[in-house]
This record gives structure tokens, sequence and C-alpha cells, in this order.
């Protein structure tokens, strides 16, 4: 494994372990894998949000794993295709913004049960691959997979050019059994796709977001050192990168804080660049905790972003700035002191 796949393996683990996983859990940057003797049943897909359709799929692809003592398995991509094709075509228009990171997604399908998480850089090497050879080199010499499930729509190969019934003639070639699954239906009757949270998250739409997802949406990442602005005017804040596209929308969010006590932790989250006190541009996430005094320096948090408050702003001055985030706080504290942690 490449030292970046081991360090991503690390960071991994510890989230994990703030999910309640104790599993082991395999990452692999390419294929083969050091284990390739190990029969594997298969899904790929995106699974940005690892949404309740996404976690259908899981469910069905572990079930069939126990059955026939087969490795669970999924292959994703980093970036995502439509990110390669949008920045290969100089369309950054069709680049899709991101519901979660590789770490968040790769901790949802842990604590699914997914056993191994096979990452492939997508790159012009991948998106030129005949559909044949995806089958060959990917499925059959790389993960010895036995068992494929796939969406009835699933495209493979140089300019999509490979389908289901050409992965099922593959199948009876190779010695694999392909399993279509149909789109997964929401309670409005519609299907559950990634793009409904993104533009739930582009609203601001919370309670939409975790009925789609089947859990609360969150942005993990370790905590990072700011400019202490916040300690300064009495609001001290836990810093975290986020993705650079992130479908969140930038604002102020009610949150709920998991890695750094045994229980979790009430507090207001600003989302965005903070265009009062910084023309960088770069997007954060700050995260002020109520009543406590933590040293999470570098320590691993998982923030929950339960209720959207209001839009990030620029003020014309602190004091201004100072009389909204009190009245931000407050408001989280009315949302805990209704709802409960």
């Amino acid at each position: 494994m490449r030292s970046s796949t081991l360090n991503s393996q690390k960071s991994l683990i510890e989230n994990c372990k703030l999910s309640g996983v104790n599993e082991s859990f395999t990452i692999y940057r390419q294929v083969p894998r050091n284990n390739r003797h190990r029969p594997t049943a298969v899904t790929i897909g995106n699974f940005d949000g690892v949404h309740r359709g996404h976690q259908a799929i899981v469910k069905r692809l572990i079930s069939i794993a126990k059955q026939r003592n087969l490795v669970p398995a999924v292959v994703t991509f980093e970036p995502h295709p439509r990110a390669y094709f949008g920045m290969r075509g100089n369309r950054p228009e069709l680049i899709p913004a991101q519901v979660n990171g590789l770490r968040d997604k790769a901790t949802a399908l842990a604590c699914l049960g997914i056993e191994q998480l096979i990452v492939l850089r997508f790159d012009h090497l991948l998106a030129d691959m005949s559909a044949d050879a995806f089958i060959r080199d990917i499925l059959v010499d790389g993960l010895n997979t036995r068992w494929l499930l796939v969406g009835e729509d699933f495209r493979y190969g140089h300019k999509r050019s490979g389908d289901i019934h050409l992965l099922r003639r593959a199948g009876r070639q190779f010695g694999f059994e392909v399993e279509a699954i149909a789109d997964v239906v929401g309670e409005e009757g519609y299907r559950i796709s990634s793009s409904d949270i993104r533009a739930a998250l582009a609203h601001g739409s919370m309670d939409r977001v975790e009925r789609l997802l089947g859990r609360p949406y969150q942005l993990s990442g370790h905590v990072i050192h700011g400019r202490k602005l916040g300690r300064n005017i009495g609001y001290p804040t836990l810093n975290v990168r986020v993705p650079e596209r992130c479908a969140a929308r930038s604002g102020v969010y009610v949150a709920r804080v998991r890695g750094l006590a045994e229980t979790a932790l009430p507090g207001v989250a600003s989302l965005g660049v903070r265009p009062t006190v910084d023309d960088s541009g770069q997007l954060l996430l700050e995260v002020h905790l109520f009543d406590c005094n933590i040293d999470a320096y570098g320590k691993l948090v998982q923030v929950e972003l339960l209720e959207f408050l209001r839009d990030e702003e620029k003020f014309s001055d602190l004091e201004t700035m100072m009389t909204a985030i009190d009245n931000d706080a407050q408001c989280a504290r009315d949302y805990f002191a209704l709802h409960g942690l």
C-alpha cells in the first residue's frame, strides 16, 4: 500500500472509532490488491453522500457476500468523473459540488460493513480505458470479482461504451454473476440521488438532507490552528478544513461535535470564507462549543450541521459582527433547549 493510503487508513480508523466501528477496513488506491486471491462481491459508483439509496445497495451487497463467503468491496473514483471531464474540457460549470470528502464517504461505507474500498484515480488512463479492459483489468484481474451489483443504467469504459449486457456476457466468460438494482425511491415517490442532497444542502434544508441520508449531515477533519480572532472576541472556535467544492450552503448552523468527549458537544458553526476578517477566499468550517474549554488541536472531529440559521455576511465592523454572533449562539442554544442534544 502507498504511504498516502496508509495515512488515509490511519485517519479512517480514527473516524470509524468515533462512529462506533471496530471492524477492519482497508483502502486500496490501485489494483490488483495485495490480497488479490480473495474473491469479492463488488459494487461500483461515486457514492457521494452514501445516502439511503446507496445504503440499500450496500446492504444487498453485504448480504450476498456473507452468503457466498466473499469480501464486500466498493469501487469508487477520485476525482468524480464529471469533475475530471469538466476540468479536461475547461467546463468548470460541469464539476459537481461534493456532499462529502473521501474520509466521510469511506467512514460511512465502513460503518455499513464494507471491508474493502478501492479508490481509483480518474485520469486520462481510466477515462480512455475500453469497456473490455475495464472488466478484465479491474473486475477480473484486479478484484477477483465473483458477484457484481450495479444500477440498471450503469455505464463504463471509453465514451461510456460498456453496459450491463456486456457485463453479463463477460460474467459468463470469466465466472462472475451480475445483478442490476433498481433505483431506491424516497417518501415523495422520487429516486433518491446525490443531486437531490446537493440541492437540499444548497437551500440549507437540513431536515430534508437528514431524511435523504438517513442521518445528520456531517463534515469531519482534524482541528487546525486559525487566526485566534474568535478567542479574542469571546467565541473561540475549532477550525476544520472542508472539501474545496463543499455542497453545503455557506452560512451559520446549529452544530453538534463528536470526537472530543464521550458524548456529543453542542455548539454553533460558521461555514464560509469569513469575508469580514479574511480576504483569502479559503473555505473553512469554524465551530464554537458551548460552555467548555477543550484543547482540540490536531484531533479528528465530526461536525454535524443540524439546522441552517442564516447566510454568511460581510459586516461593516466587528461590533456589528459580534451582535450577529451573539444572536446566532442564542438561536443555537434555543434549538438544543427545545430538541435536546
